[in-house]
């Protein structure tokens, strides 16, 4: 299959250092705001970068579910392949691929659990639908069928009908940024690229040169749930953030 003639031009805005906010955090949540103001779906998906023993690089989409001065934190089975990942090699990669709006954001840094009161805090605020769910699922084992999933779902309902208690194989992890990018797109592959370097007290930032990006297919827009498409996209986002489109 050729693929090498899906591109297409990045022209929605650039990002100039005097545009940047000097903690990256608050630069992070002004830019998730506009995000959520287009209403992308999924706006706290997140690419989840771990590594094996033998440094053989996994990924997967997680949800971020906090974000503060302390880190960027998401929430899974501790028992699955990224929980085991994480407890032998505690450092980890994000990245947020906002296709949509033409950006995306990298964070890379160690990773550290969450409290138990932390954990439960968050598990029981979760529906009742997912807390029976995160004690069916083996996460990342290999099971005989769906069915099987199901019946331990139904069985593990009729035990917990009331009261769920939090796993203890599940819970929360926290990625604490050394490093942060802010990524836009630009004319001719000129990206805007900025990295935020945490030094002993206070955050540094960089300008860096742009390479080349995989987020160059207009029609993916469409198959990623986007109600709209080429021009008529950008077009769009421009007037929600004018406030001119409902």
């Amino acid at each position: 299959m050729d693929l090498k003639n899906f591109r297409r031009q990045y022209q929605l805005a650039g990002l100039r250092r005097d545009d940047l906010h000097s903690d990256p955090i608050q630069q992070f949540e002004y830019w998730f705001q506009q995000l959520v103001e287009t209403n992308t779906p999924d706006p706290t998906a997140m690419v989840l970068g771990t590594v094996d023993d033998n440094n053989r690089p996994t990924q997967r989409i997680v949800l971020l579910k906090q974000v503060d001065v302390h880190g960027f934190t998401f929430f899974t089975n501790r028992h699955s392949r990224k929980g085991r990942q994480l407890d032998h090699k505690p450092y980890a990669s994000l990245h947020f691929p906002w296709h949509f709006i033409e950006r995306q954001v990298t964070v890379e840094g160690p990773v550290e659990r969450l409290s138990p009161q932390e954990d439960a805090d968050y598990f029981s605020s979760r529906p009742q639908e997912s807390q029976w769910a995160a004690w069916a699922s083996e996460q990342s084992r290999e099971i005989a069928s769906r069915q099987a999933l199901l019946d331990r779902y139904q069985s593990i309902k009729a035990q917990y009908s009331d009261q769920i208690p939090a796993p203890e194989h599940w819970g929360g992890y926290r990625v604490i940024p050394q490093k942060i990018e802010f990524w836009q797109g630009g004319d001719h592959r000129l990206h805007d690229r900025f990295e935020y370097r945490r030094t002993a007290d206070a955050w540094t930032i960089h300008r860096l040169s742009p390479e080349r990006t995989a987020l160059n297919d207009a029609n993916s827009l469409q198959a990623w749930g986007c109600p709209y498409s080429g021009s008529a996209f950008y077009r769009a986002v421009v007037l929600r953030w004018l406030g001119l489109l409902g």
